[in-house]
């Protein structure tokens, strides 16, 4: 198992960018399967806590039953839109994959998931902002870089 302290650990700038994206709005967007194998997007709280990323479902959602049947999802940061004539000052979104199981404690209410990571991306501009700047980390190959127009 891959947890966030593991991200942290192998590259602490890229995990701190990847982060503050997340921490910067309290809701975020996860992706699960649903039974027939076909994606659902939820809107959802997550954090880091204690060196693992955690976040819930309420009694009865689908996407803890989604979660429990199949444990992949996507988390995505709240996206916001560069400002026209300042791109190069955007910060860019992250997305967080792996599989979730739930997670040892109390719930204040519902379920409790930790994700095991499996991927983590941060999109980007250059500092020009005349290019895409993709970033991506995986346990097998490290962090990874491309540049595209």
């Amino acid at each position: 198992m891959t947890a966030w302290r593991d991200v942290e650990q192998a590259e602490p700038e890229f995990a701190a960018r990847v982060r503050a994206l997340f921490d910067a709005h309290r809701h975020k967007t996860i992706a699960t399967l649903r039974a027939d194998g076909g994606p659902r997007i939820s809107g959802i709280e997550a954090v880091f806590e204690g060196g693992e990323l955690v976040f819930g479902s309420m009694p009865g959602a689908r996407k803890g039953a989604d979660l429990r049947r199949d444990p992949r999802f996507a988390l995505h940061s709240a996206t916001v839109d560069p400002i026209e004539g300042a791109e190069a000052s955007w910060p860019g979104e992250a997305k967080i994959s792996g599989t979730a199981s739930v997670a040892p404690g109390e719930a204040a209410e519902g379920e409790r998931f930790r994700a095991d990571v499996l991927e983590v991306v941060h999109t980007h501009l250059n500092p020009e902002a005349t290019l895409l700047v993709v970033e991506w980390w995986t346990p097998a190959a490290g962090l990874r870089r491309v540049e595209r127009e």
